[in-house]
């Protein structure tokens, strides 16, 4: 049987672009399996943000971030998920012990970056980055400690930003010379940046892109077609189903004030997902097999007549 590892390389090296959105709780994971996807990655952005209630400025950290991934396998166990582990939450030394606590969790890879710690989201300003050499040792140290050779290890630099490109493609080969599968430059300014790194790179590719005018970030929209033909291998959306939940909320929050202000209720079924439908999306189905397959007679009987079945 193939490892997930075995499985997300398939993808990655496979001709055609590897689309992956971005998940961070049960609802993203079992909405992206819904549709159909293959992979994902779980935006560590998403992570802090929803789970925690703040900005992606190094406030989470790592046995959050691993527990919410197991969570996330653990409902989600076809689609394969990529785990972002900020700089490795210490030296190379720990940087071991996060990659066998994210293989551990389900996760078919992991992202490590080059930032300096506290990090913070890679198209806010201010950003630092480690000397390369150190990076490097981290970058040797995950892929010696994985337990599956075929664990995928990303390699991010944000270096583009604050030194500028060609150190950002300096920086991934010699990432991909210590180990790294996967490369990432974030925050890449121009469509001439990422197509310079995707041809002057060893290692496959992968870019993050935002959706819409007011979420983009530094890097500019580009269509996925666009980016296959300039060798890039995989392109993320890591923001879209965060920002979209949001953008639900507030909208359900502001028919709510609209109601409350009015004479009469509202309906707006256009604002909610059907009752069936969300039980179906969390694995009701799952459950009441189990449910039909463990529970005794008498309790079964005992549901029916309170209702509850």
């Amino acid at each position: 049987m193939e490892s997930k590892g075995q499985r997300l390389r398939k993808l990655i090296e496979a001709p055609e672009i590897l689309i992956c959105p971005g998940v961070y709780d049960g609802y993203s994971a079992r909405t992206a399996a819904k549709y159909g996807y293959d992979t994902a990655v779980i935006s560590g952005a998403g992570v802090s943000e929803c789970h925690l209630g703040w900005a992606d400025k190094g406030i989470m950290g790592y046995e959050e971030n691993v527990r919410v991934c197991r969570a996330l396998a653990d409902c989600s166990e076809d689609l394969l998920l990529q785990a972002d582990a900020d700089t490795g939450y210490g030296n190379a030394v720990n940087v071991h012990f996060v990659v066998r606590g994210f293989e551990a969790a389900g996760m078919a890879a992991v992202m490590i970056e080059d930032q300096l710690w506290p990090k913070r989201c890679g198209h806010l300003e201010g950003k630092s980055v480690i000397p390369a050499e150190e990076m490097v040792d981290k970058v040797k140290s995950a892929a010696d400690a994985r337990r599956d050779q075929n664990f995928v290890i990303k390699a991010r630099t944000d270096a583009a930003g604050p030194l500028g490109i060609n150190a950002a493609i300096d920086r991934m080969n010699l990432y991909a010379e210590a180990g790294a599968d996967v490369l990432f430059a974030d925050a890449l300014l121009s469509e001439n940046d990422i197509a310079n790194a995707a041809k002057n790179v060893p290692k496959p590719l992968t870019v993050n892109m935002g959706l819409g005018l007011l979420f983009r970030g530094t890097t500019p929209l580009i269509h996925p077609k666009r980016l296959e033909e300039m060798g890039v291998a995989m392109v993320s959306y890591p923001r879209l189903l965060s920002t979209g939940a949001v953008r639900g909320m507030m909208n359900a929050m502001d028919a709510l004030g609209e109601m409350i202000d009015g004479e009469e209720p509202v309906e707006r079924p256009d604002l909610l997902v059907p009752f069936n439908d969300l039980n179906k999306l969390v694995g009701i189905d799952y459950l009441d097999n189990l449910e039909n397959r463990y529970v005794v007679t008498g309790d079964k009987e005992n549901r029916k007549t309170s209702g509850q079945i």
